[in-house]
């Protein structure tokens, strides 16, 4: 299956990151297929190459969480945003408890 995820690129304490289609168990600093454009999260710039994103999710590349949100943000998709965030398996077993109680 393959997947839309970022990659970071850039310096320490610098971060950019490119928009990659790689396959889902691949790392993503690897060999990728295609970058489809970049990312910058300190001025919220983004080149995007649409054309080729349309084509991939046409072939049935599933976007990451991160991805998701930022196309629906830059309106190149429909959607609600995903939540992102995780609960460790510690803080789930103390709402777990705290929950019976």
């Amino acid at each position: 299956m393959l997947s839309i995820r970022f990659s970071r690129i850039g310096k320490k304490n610098s971060p950019l990151f490119r928009l990659i289609v790689v396959d889902k168990q691949k790392d993503p600093w690897g060999t990728n297929l295609e970058i489809l454009g970049n990312y910058n999260p300190r001025s919220k710039d983004a080149q995007i190459n649409i054309d080729r994103l349309k084509y991939w999710l046409s072939k049935g590349a599933q976007c990451s969480d991160s991805i998701h949100n930022l196309l629906v943000n830059n309106k190149i998709i429909e959607g609600k945003k995903r939540t992102i965030s995780t609960i460790s398996k510690k803080r789930q077993e103390k709402l777990k408890a705290k929950d019976k109680k």
